[in-house]
C-alpha cells in the first residue's frame, strides 16, 4: 500500500468535502500514519470511510467523524486536551499537532503502552496516556480547554463535563439516541451551565464501555 497516498485521498475525499476546513487538521491527517495505531491484521483497513476495529468492542472513528469532532472542538495552540477512548493513540497523535498538551485515556494497561509507544515512534513529546475508567477521566491533570469523547455514548457524562474549565470548556462526542442514531454534539460550558449544540448525524460501530444507557425496570 501507498500510504502517503492514501492518507492524501482520505484527506481529499473524506475530510475537506465535509467542511473540515482548518488548514493545520487536515495537515496533521496528511502527514501521521493512521496505519500506525491500528492492529497489524488491519493496516489495509486505515484508510477506508469506515470505523476500523482495534480490540475487543472498540473502533477507530473513521476519517470523517474523528476529523468534524476535531474541528468543532476548535482547538487552540495552548490548549490543554484530554482524549476519552483513545485506542492506541491516533486521535491524540492528531490532536497534538493542535494543542498544547494531550492525556490520552484508556482502561487498559497494554493498549496505554502502545499507544506510549506510538508517540514515542513519532517523537510526539506533548502527548501522554492514562490508564483510568473511560468516564472517570482524569481529573488531576484538569480542568481541560477541550475533552474529546472518541466513540459514541449514551449517558454518564456528568463527571467529564465537570472536568471542563469552567468559562471556555468544551466537550464533543456523539450522543446516541434510543433508536441506535447517533448526534455529534457540542457541549459548552458557561460557570455551573452547560449548553448543548447538535453538529451532525453519525452511525458509530459501537457505545464506549462505561457509557451505555441504564435499562430501565421492566416487569
Amino acid at each position: 500500500m501507498d500510504t502517503a497516498r492514501a492518507r492524501k485521498h482520505m484527506v481529499d475525499s473524506q475530510v475537506r468535502p465535509n467542511d473540515v476546513t482548518n488548514p493545520r487538521l487536515q495537515q496533521a491527517m496528511n502527514t501521521i500514519p493512521r496505519e500506525l495505531f491500528v492492529p497489524t491484521n488491519r493496516r489495509a483497513l486505515a484508510y477506508v470511510d469506515r470505523d476500523v476495529p482495534l480490540f475487543d468492542g472498540r473502533w477507530l472513528l473513521k476519517a470523517r467523524d474523528m476529523a468534524k469532532l476535531i474541528h468543532a472542538a476548535n482547538i487552540q495552540e495552548g490548549d490543554l486536551v484530554l482524549d476519552v477512548g483513545c485506542g492506541f493513540g491516533y486521535s491524540s497523535a492528531v490532536m497534538a499537532s493542535l494543542a498544547g498538551m494531550v492525556v490520552g485515556v484508556e482502561e487498559d494497561e497494554d493498549v496505554c503502552a502502545k499507544a506510549s509507544e506510538n508517540f514515542s515512534t513519532l517523537g510526539i513529546d506533548n502527548a501522554v496516556m492514562v490508564n483510568e475508567p473511560l468516564p472517570q477521566g482524569c481529573p488531576k491533570q484538569g480542568p481541560y480547554d477541550v475533552i474529546i469523547i472518541e466513540g459514541a455514548v449514551e449517558e454518564n457524562l456528568d463527571t467529564l463535563l465537570g472536568q471542563l474549565k469552567p468559562d471556555v470548556g468544551r466537550l464533543v462526542t456523539i450522543m446516541m439516541d434510543r433508536w441506535d442514531l447517533g448526534h455529534a454534539t457540542l457541549f459548552t460550558r458557561s460557570g455551573e451551565s452547560f449548553g448543548r449544540r447538535m453538529l451532525f448525524e453519525s452511525r458509530p460501530a459501537g457505545v464506549l464501555p462505561g457509557f451505555n444507557r441504564s435499562e430501565g425496570f421492566v416487569f
